[in-house]
């Protein structure tokens, strides 16, 4: 098999590579990164047990609210991501205008809450973690990774929340955007209509051919002979003389 080799021009003309240099695109996969980092370390080595109990702690103060909170909203944080990536990938081919305002809604909205979220949870993790004891030093890398990355997911939301703004404003008002779905669907129905065919009825006749045809009709007509009054008995009249 031949081997396709692709020049650095090329490779950047990719349709991919230009996808996943937006800046977007960026934030966007740092964002499910970011949340994949702090749940993955808090289930890997967010808790432990004592040497008197075998049963599992949380490392953040023994609180298991601080590390369930934190894993619910890592896993949740990181399924959206890459839910809203695909919606992304996918602009080019959404048409209508009134999905796009939707899914940039949805994006602004739930940027805006994943922020606070962030940025409630980076305040309560460093809180528990500085009132833990010092037992639970092996768990201290999950920890602070844990509140690192829930800092850095911070402005990875605003600015995705910042682009879908952004992108709502660009978007044409409600009015001109209905006048635009529609006039694609008049479009689309006009050019099914043009490529159908025309009936035999309303054919186009050159004025020769209308000539030619009343000429013909006329000799038909000269042709055709005058009808003829029936002629009556003849009298004949004998002279007496």
């Amino acid at each position: 098999m031949r081997r396709v080799s692709l020049s650095p021009q090329e490779l950047l003309e990719n349709n991919v590579v230009q996808f996943l240099r937006q800046p977007r695109t960026i934030a966007r996969i740092l964002a499910g990164l970011f949340s994949l980092i702090i749940f993955a370390s808090l289930v890997t080595d967010g808790y432990q047990n004592l040497t008197a109990s075998s049963q599992l702690r949380c490392v953040l103060n023994d609180n298991r609210v601080a590390c369930g909170y934190a894993i619910t909203a890592g896993v949740l944080a990181f399924l959206q991501s890459f839910l809203f990536l695909a919606f992304d990938a996918y602009d080019n081919i959404i048409i209508s205008h009134k999905v796009k305002s939707v899914i940039l809604s949805l994006d602004l909205t739930f940027s805006i809450i994943w922020s606070c979220i962030w940025f409630v949870g980076f305040c309560y993790l460093a809180n528990q973690w500085n009132r833990s004891a010092h037992h639970y030093l092996l768990g201290s890398s999950s920890a602070r990774a844990s509140i690192a990355f829930a800092f850095f997911s911070i402005p990875c939301w605003v600015y995705l929340g910042y682009r879908a703004l952004r992108g709502l404003w660009a978007e044409p008002p409600i009015p001109y955007k209905q006048s635009l779905d529609e006039g694609a669907v008049a479009l689309t129905t006009l050019s099914s209509v043009t490529t159908t065919s025309i009936p035999n009825s309303m054919e186009y006749h050159s004025p020769t051919e209308g000539r030619r045809a009343s000429s013909t009709e006329g000799r038909r007509a000269s042709s055709t002979p005058f009808p003829q009054t029936p002629m009556g008995n003849r009298l004949t009249f004998l002279n007496d003389n």
